[in-house]
């Protein structure tokens, strides 16, 4: 895909649902909310043919929002459904949302094994660096010397997650980060997210107006990468850790053989049952 996203005759319109989000006002996650409808619009995929599942959290009430087939799971779990979902009906383009303490805190095991199995997912964590449904406290990502939550008031105190890192490390295909204050930009990473094969990961830097109202600098700072998207691991991880986590677009991107489990069998609930007996 090149460029912004452009007018097809599906719009982003009919991809959002009636409920209305309570997100916080300015909150970046309205921008995702934006971004998602945006890209699937621009593939014009069937609804029927697209699922979209969460965790838990402010971010995690996306599939709420938007008119697809949607789940909202359990802390952390989101991609474990996912990928049952995916295996399961392969047929379906699966995405999956979150925030940073339910992606990388409780759900972190999650996500390494599926950045490693490669199943063909797309997944957006929304990143403020903070618990923000649950007031406030320090997440995965907050760095070690923010010092405004009651529970940690002199700062973590221990290195914040590189979600980057993390994600080439353990084997994503392709890796990107976002910013919610570019929607159009974040839209068209989703577009070439859903498009690769294999697992994609996006970290969407989403500011929180509540308990972060410092993130909303971020729009003065945030910056474009200065080299183009890599296929070389050694490359992009230079590049992730020379990086001050502002920097957006593609990272790294590569091919590898998508996983995909074998599901020929099919059967009744009373069938499966009788499997469990003892």
């Amino acid at each position: 895909m090149s460029g912004n996203p452009v007018a097809s005759p599906v719009t982003a319109k009919q991809f959002k649902s009636e409920i209305k989000p309570v997100w916080c006002p300015g909150c970046g996650d309205f921008s995702v909310l934006s971004a998602v409808t945006k890209a699937l619009a621009y593939l014009a995929l069937p609804q029927q043919n697209v699922a979209l599942v969460s965790g838990i959290g402010c971010s995690s009430r996306l599939p709420a929002y938007v008119s697809v087939y949607g789940f909202h799971g359990v802390h952390g779990r989101a991609l474990a459904v996912a990928s049952g979902l995916k295996a399961a009906r392969p047929d379906l383009t699966v995405l999956v949302a979150g925030g940073d303490g339910d992606g990388f805190s409780i759900g972190g095991n999650h996500f390494l094994h599926a950045c490693r199995r490669n199943m063909n997912l797309t997944y957006i964590v929304m990143d403020n660096e903070v618990y923000g449904m649950t007031k406030g406290q320090a997440s995965p990502t907050t760095s070690p010397d923010w010092a405004k939550s009651m529970l940690t008031p002199h700062g973590p105190g221990v290195p914040s997650f590189n979600p980057a890192a993390i994600a080439l490390a353990s084997g994503a295909t392709f890796i990107a980060r976002g910013f919610t204050g570019k929607p159009n930009d974040l839209a068209k990473l989703i577009v070439d997210a859903i498009q690769h094969p294999g697992f994609s990961f996006i970290q969407a830097l989403s500011p929180c107006t509540t308990y972060r109202p410092e993130q909303n600098e971020w729009k003065k700072i945030v910056r474009p990468f200065d080299a183009d998207v890599t296929a070389d691991p050694i490359e992009a991880a230079q590049r992730i850790q020379a990086d001050d986590g502002l920097s957006t677009g593609l990272i790294y991107q590569t091919r590898l053989p998508v996983w995909q489990p074998p599901n020929s069998i099919s059967a009744e609930i009373e069938q499966l049952e009788r499997g469990f007996q003892i």
